[in-house]
């Protein structure tokens, strides 16, 4: 009932999809947006294309233009490298996708790379549930410019920009302002992502120490571990490159700004940290799980092993009085048999009132 309410609880509070900008895509099968901004506010831009936006913050002489594209192919993307002046090794990065989360420089362009993550809906954990589902984020940042290339289903910068021109203040500061923004869009996904994978393992938790465990449980946890390890691989890399953006003096990077990336840093280190709680608290899971099995298989060894005892009495018995021996024990007396019958009935008797006891059945 409690998972349920969370589910509801999630569905009620998931970002929506921006679908109702005023830029949005006239521009091309990839470019989803193309802003100019000056001063932190958005610049009309003669015609529609890239170039005539880059023009109007050039001959403004200050402001950049924020592109964003949607799993461009290569020719869409190279179209763009020259008059923005990308490296070829980093448009192969962003056509391709599946990098590892980093930040590199090239020249006076930034290229960083983000995973974007997405908790999967579902009623009860099951041992092929997808838990949590990865996309990719590239941003170049560049004197004028910022691009963004996203991969994936889900990550949808649309709501961010929004959010941004609310604040000119703070779009006033550059591309590095944008930059900032994305990764702690990206890092509050990953707590918000984290927080409800903690649903899951508290009902896997909860099955496996109320005794209701099922032999198909080792296969849940195992497919939690796979998932956790999932996200884990967003997350911990990011961590080296958020650190030097905070640290480490960079011309495309408002000094402002770095103290900024100095809170996200602290927020990616929280979600690493609850991940590796997690995995390790499942190990735990997964350790008294086991036990609990070997336990079960115990009390059936027992279990089986008392019976098998009470039956031996009156095999041990038919077998001696099966051998046909002519002198046998009370082979003449009228009541020999039923006497016997009451000796092996009492005998089994005694041994189950024992094992009884003892705790064996």
């Amino acid at each position: 009932m409690i998972q349920r309410l969370r589910t509801a609880v999630r569905r009620t509070h998931r970002r929506t999809v921006d679908l109702s900008h005023p830029a949005r895509s006239p521009l091309g099968s990839a470019v989803v947006n193309c802003v100019a901004y000056v001063d932190g506010v958005r610049r009309p831009v003669r015609g529609t294309g890239v170039e005539d936006a880059l023009r109007s913050v050039r001959r403004a002489g200050r402001g950049f233009v924020w592109i964003g594209l949607h799993e461009p192919d290569e020719k869409e993307l190279a179209a763009l490298a020259e008059p923005l002046g990308l490296h070829p090794l980093a448009v192969e990065d962003a056509v391709h996708a599946h990098q590892r989360p980093k930040v590199e420089a090239y020249d006076e362009v930034l290229f960083a790379v983000l995973k974007t993550v997405r908790y999967v809906e579902h009623e009860e954990l099951t041992a092929t549930s997808e838990v949590v589902d990865t996309g990719e984020l590239m941003a170049f940042v560049g004197p004028g410019f910022v691009l963004t290339v996203r991969h994936g289903g889900h990550g949808s910068l649309g709501p961010l920009r929004e959010a941004l021109e609310a604040r000119p203040e703070q779009l006033a500061k550059g591309p590095s302002a944008v930059l900032h923004a994305i990764a702690d869009h990206v890092v509050d996904d990953y707590l918000a992502v984290t927080d409800a994978v903690r649903s899951d393992l508290e009902a896997i938790e909860n099955a496996v120490f109320s005794g209701q465990a099922g032999r198909g449980d080792a296969e849940r946890i195992y497919q939690l571990k796979r998932e956790l390890l999932e996200l884990r691989r967003a997350v911990a890399p990011l961590a080296r490159p958020l650190a030097s953006l905070a640290t480490r003096p960079t011309p495309l990077v408002d000094p402002e700004i770095r103290a900024y990336f100095r809170d996200v840093t602290d927020h990616l280190a929280r979600a690493t940290e609850q991940i590796g709680s997690y995995d390790a608290l499942l190990d735990s899971v997964l350790q008294a799980h086991l036990a609990q099995v070997t336990v079960a298989q115990n009390e059936d060894m027992r279990k089986i092993t008392a019976w098998a005892a009470i039956v031996a009495v009156p095999t041990m018995v038919c077998g001696v009085y099966g051998m046909n021996f002519t002198h046998m024990p009370e082979l003449g007396w009228t009541y020999g048999y039923p006497a016997v019958l009451g000796v092996m009935a009492t005998a089994c008797l005694l041994l189950h009132r024992g094992f009884r006891r003892n705790g064996w059945l």
